[in-house]
């Protein structure tokens, strides 16, 4: 694999670099507006999509190099997806691809050295291959001299944290020349809200201090392995944590379990989520596959390993109530109490027309798909069986949603959802394509039951 031997970190140089590609950018705008002057509105469509297209690549790799928060602000943003975001902005945020090359270790290890020190440094053993490399920092396991033990030192690189908001000004200007922003209210919405996240990642005192909740929390719960944090080895560029081994959930030997054990996994993943906001109105927002591992036990016990919490979100107890009666108004089909929620969580308001009302609760009566009765009118017995057991892994449940989303962008003015539905949304959309990677197939209906009424129950700080 290709590695960076510098990473452009002063706020001047990545300057430079997004100046020239913003330049760029906008000569290829021009040059695309006079090449489509004569062309069919069909014509100018697909000329439009190959060019964005071809501009989506130039970026990923140009922000592949220059590592930081414009590649994390591309993926954050379109988190706020069909809702929010034209479709083609959408679209072009998503091929922006997440894997980046990792830095050298003679530069990493420049790191460590001025984080740690030579004496701590000297109590390791650290492999200089990368375990793993993203935008904001790169993971190498190293080993403790004197116990032997294992562990993960997360190193973030340099100058990330002070250009953040230069980052994102480029992101900004970027996205302004393809003509892919809505309005400049619910633009700065957006950003302000993608920022706070990104300020968030970067603080590892904060996310070792979740690491350490999320241990208290879960910790005795057999199904879950948390990673301890070792505080001697812990910086505010470096977050040091015990080596949890484990197989990535779409490995082919996780897919050769049997069923029962796959649902064990999923069922227990569901509930994860469920204990997250129920119960402690605190949820883990960036659930992609690689921040999990399974561990495989003879015993057939297999075990979740959780990993990384840098985007730890805390949710308000009155949000949290409306939002619990959205999800049981929508299980339930109980319309009035929907329409109510629906207006406490600004998702619609009471001028709204009665169409876009009408299309915003079929939207969530669909969301709900995978929890309803067998013998619901609204279940997809396509994908349910007579027992209740939802075949996530041949649903299109997300790809209908997507659609419907899209209809309410055609027909009704852009509105900036509730800020607190972005994140969660993100974690929505991951614990769905966990459990289908997984084949599940459960009753989860009994299970979000088991959680619907405790939102009330959750202490206001």
């Amino acid at each position: 694999m290709k590695q960076l031997k510098k990473i452009k970190s002063s706020v001047f140089q990545r300057g430079l670099s997004l100046t020239k590609l913003t330049l760029n950018t906008g000569s290829g705008v021009i040059g695309h507006g006079i090449s489509s002057l004569f062309s069919s509105p069909e014509q100018k469509e697909k000329k439009w999509q190959e060019f964005l297209t071809g501009q989506a690549k130039l970026l990923s790799r140009e922000l592949g190099e220059l590592k930081g928060s414009l590649m994390k602000a591309g993926q954050m943003i379109s988190m706020y997806g069909e809702l929010f975001l034209p479709p083609e902005a959408n679209d072009f945020l998503k091929t922006l691809q997440s894997q980046s090359p990792p830095l050298q270790f003679e530069e990493i290890r420049k790191i460590i050295e001025a984080q740690l020190g030579p004496e701590k440094i000297a109590q390791l053993e650290i492999d200089p291959v990368p375990v793993g490399a993203a935008s904001l920092g790169q993971v190498h396991k190293a080993r403790i001299k004197a116990s032997g033990e294992m562990i993960a030192l997360k190193v973030q690189y340099p100058g990330v944290d002070k250009a953040i908001q230069s980052d994102l000004k480029a992101m900004k200007k970027f996205l302004g020349l393809l003509n892919l922003l809505p309005g400049e209210l619910q633009t700065e919405i957006m950003f302000r809200e993608v920022e706070e996240m990104l300020q968030q990642e970067i603080n590892y005192p904060l996310e070792a201090q979740q690491t350490e909740n999320y241990g208290k929390i879960f910790g005795n719960d057999p199904r879950f392995v948390i990673p301890k944090i070792y505080r001697e080895f812990c910086s505010d560029k470096i977050i040091a944590t015990s080596f949890e081994s484990g197989l990535s959930p779409d490995d082919s030997l996780v897919k050769a379990l049997s069923q029962e054990r796959r649902n064990k996994l999923s069922a227990a993943f569901l509930e994860l989520y469920f204990r997250e906001l129920f119960e402690q109105g605190l949820v883990q927002t960036d659930p992609h596959l690689g921040n999990y591992k399974i561990r495989l036990q003879a015993s057939g016990q297999d075990q979740l390993v959780l990993l990384d919490f840098g985007a730890v979100r805390q949710y308000e107890q009155k949000f949290l109530g409306a939002y619990q009666n959205m999800i049981s108004a929508s299980l339930h089909v109980d319309l009035k109490k929907l329409e109510t929620a629906s207006l406490d969580l600004k998702f619609i308001a009471d001028k709204d027309s009665a169409a876009l009302k009408k299309h915003f609760e079929e939207f969530c009566l669909s969301t709900v798909e995978p929890f309803r009765l067998a013998t619901d009118p609204l279940a997809n017995t396509k994908l349910m069986d007579s027992q209740g057991l939802y075949d996530w892994k041949s649903s299109d449940l997300p790809r209908r949603l997507t659609n419907k989303a899209l209809l309410l962008i055609k027909d009704f003015p852009l509105r900036s959802p509730p800020r607190e539905i972005i994140f969660l949304d993100r974690k929505t959309g991951g614990v769905f394509i966990f459990m289908a990677v997984l084949g599940a197939r459960i009753n989860a209906r009994e299970l979000i039951l088991k959680y619907l009424d405790l939102p009330k129950k959750i202490k206001a700080e």
